[in-house]
């Protein structure tokens, strides 16, 4: 997917080789559309957006300004069930592993048609292509049976994109989260914040060689961005079947578990949009599809 995308831009490196902001700085290209004007400005002259349902539609609205958007119920009670299932069952063949603490599963999608065709909804592929203004592939999936306890960050830090901002994720929650499980957090607004490179903070993480010194470095920088700013932090308590679909830069994060004996289930999926350059800022390597 990047070998077009690099032809397009003029970016002159084997599509394999070490790839950061440095090397695309300097490149021309347009910022996501709704990143230049407010969606609220246009809303009830734009034909794709009457198009969308009028719940999303009034979910969205203020997706300009806030960053972040709630779409209550849109998965139902027996598609969360089927997923939470289908896990299970991945898990028991062996086919996925809990990795990083046995706190996450990674690209359980990949591995199963039921959970493709479960998230393959019209309505949520047509909004995630109106926000960015561009068509958008899955390209990661997480699942979480407890919080993660994450501290603030971007996504653009792990699955970056040239031009910036292209990349949308969502998080469903596939239980009633509580307080307690250490529940989703984020920031609104804070997708207006510059965008933070490796290069600018010194933490260049190397290409053959990874260690966690960069990404400690890139979490101080956060911490410091949210304590200059006076940034608010809102708490994510959904029920079953909501989702959250925020914008590339926004920061969030996963708050403290406070009671160990509480889940939190709840599948993340981050999307790239198309014709453009996908990469990992954090790591210095280009985007491999499988």
């Amino acid at each position: 997917k990047n070998r077009s995308a690099y032809k397009k831009f003029g970016l002159r490196k084997n599509i394999f080789s070490s790839i950061s902001y440095k090397d695309l700085k300097d490149l021309p290209g347009e910022k996501p559309w709704l990143d230049t004007q407010s969606l609220k400005n246009i809303a009830t002259t734009h034909d794709d957006f009457k198009k969308l349902p009028a719940t999303i539609q009034d979910s969205i609205i203020n997706w300009s300004e806030n960053g972040y958007a709630i779409l209550p119920s849109l998965f139902a009670e027996n598609e969360v069930g089927q997923i939470n299932e289908e896990i299970e069952t991945l898990l028991n063949k062996g086919t996925v592993q809990w990795q990083y603490n046995k706190r996450k599963v990674m690209f359980a999608y990949r591995h199963s048609e039921l959970i493709r065709n479960i998230l393959d909804k019209p309505e949520l592929n047509q909004t995630l292509r109106f926000l960015l203004g561009k068509p958008v592939d899955l390209f990661s999936s997480i699942n979480f049976y407890k919080g993660s306890e994450q501290l603030p960050h971007s996504d653009s830090i792990h699955m970056s994109t040239h031009p910036e901002g292209y990349l949308i994720a969502i998080w469903i929650a596939l239980e009633d989260i509580e307080e307690g499980s250490g529940p989703l957090t984020y920031y609104p607004g804070s997708h207006k914040l510059p965008y933070i490179h490796c290069g600018d903070i010194g933490a260049e993480g190397g290409f053959l060689k990874m260690d966690s010194a960069p990404y400690n470095k890139y979490e101080e920088r956060i911490e410091e961005l949210l304590a200059k700013e006076e940034l608010k932090s809102e708490t994510f308590l959904p029920r079953k079947g909501d989702v959250l679909i925020w914008h590339a830069n926004l920061l969030h994060g996963g708050s403290p578990v406070t009671n160990p004996d509480r889940t939190r289930k709840s599948m993340v999926l981050h999307y790239y949009a198309q014709d453009v350059i996908c990469y990992h800022e954090i790591s210095q390597r280009p985007t491999l599809w499988p």
